[in-house]
């Protein structure tokens, strides 16, 4: 039995649940295979040996401080081209009604116009992309 992919498209509107991000614009980026959030003011600490990070999400840069434990470390090449290593989160990821599971890995991204994208990994048997759409799950996902 298979069940039919919904199709997003280039660049979308979503939700980040977990980390008190009601809508940010992700960019979806076929060519990156991790999804990456920009992380104002990180800062990396350990609890009983648990890696952690503590960060605000953009936007809001004025919100909660989110604490969340690091799942992973990834290389990943930034749009300069340089390789560097970041720590990834697992968060609840929310488009057009729909809920999932995502890995992101957390940058700085100020001089990007994205503040996020999607990569391959969180639409995997998921969607389907059209590159000449956009907005495809509506414009405001606090809505759904």
């Amino acid at each position: 039995m298979t069940s039919e992919k919904q199709v997003i498209g280039w660049r979308e509107w979503v939700g980040l649940p977990e980390l008190g991000v009601d809508r940010i614009r992700a960019k979806i980026d076929t060519g990156a295979r991790s999804s990456s959030l920009h992380a104002y003011g990180m800062e990396r600490y350990s609890v009983d040996g648990v890696e952690m990070v503590r960060f605000r999400p953009e936007p809001p840069r004025s919100g909660p401080v989110v604490e969340m434990p690091v799942v992973a470390e990834r290389v990943v090449r930034n749009p300069g081209g340089r390789s560097e290593t970041r720590p990834v989160i697992s968060t609840r990821l929310r488009w057009n009604g729909r809920l999932w599971r995502i890995e992101l890995n957390l940058t700085r991204r100020d001089e990007i116009g994205f503040r996020m994208l999607l990569g391959r990994q969180a639409l995997r048997k998921r969607l389907v992309i059209d590159p000449g759409r956009s907005y495809l799950g509506g414009t405001d996902p606090r809505k759904e």
